[in-house]
């Protein structure tokens, strides 16, 4: 999805807009009144409220399906791919923290998307799964529930920009401190 320099500074704008007051919250009047513009000269730009919101869901899972790409293309031993996944996908959260909170709590208010939006969200967590087991067996780890280990990564991951400040942390410090938590509540011991 490539946009062009005035749907940008619409999705900049609309971004602020949706972490302020919510998709649901926001309108078409309030996102043009933040532009300086007319709500009918908005839509030269875009189609909808929705297409927005559309622009946010699908080009932040972009990123992180392009960042999972890179660790199952990599040639290094299982726990090494393990954190380096840990460190992508955290570093798409924590460069983009008022996308992924839209991204994680206004994705369902997708409607004509929406199925399309699910599909590629269950595809990624299918990828996901599918690397972590791979690392579990290399290792030979016990991994009882590949499923809920896969969503409790992703929930933790995602959700991570609730617990630090935007200037007062590294991106490296949270990244090295997530990592540690997850992998000594998986691996214990085994780390």
């Amino acid at each position: 999805m490539e946009l062009k320099e005035k749907q940008k500074k619409i999705l900049d704008v609309a971004v602020e807009l949706f972490k302020e007051k919510g998709y649901l919250g926001s309108s078409v009047r309030d996102l043009a009144t933040k532009l300086n513009i007319k709500a009918a000269s908005l839509y030269a730009h875009i189609r909808s409220k929705e297409e927005i919101l559309e622009w946010i869901c699908f080009g932040i899972a972009q990123e992180f399906f392009d960042e999972l790409q890179e660790v199952k293309n990599t040639h290094i031993p299982p726990k090494e791919k393990l954190n380096l996944f840990l460190d992508k996908h955290l570093s798409v959260v924590l460069k983009n923290r008022d996308v992924t909170h839209i991204y994680s709590n206004e994705w369902r208010h997708l409607e004509e998307k929406l199925p399309e939006f699910v599909e590629l969200r269950k595809n990624y967590q299918q990828e996901v799964e599918t690397l972590i087991s791979e690392i579990y067996q290399a290792e030979n780890w016990e991994l009882k529930s590949p499923s809920f280990t896969t969503r409790f990564i992703l929930h933790t991951l995602n959700n991570s920009y609730f617990w630090f400040k935007r200037n007062s942390d590294s991106t490296d410090e949270i990244t090295d401190e997530i990592r540690e938590k997850i992998l000594y509540g998986l691996l214990g011991n085994q780390k």
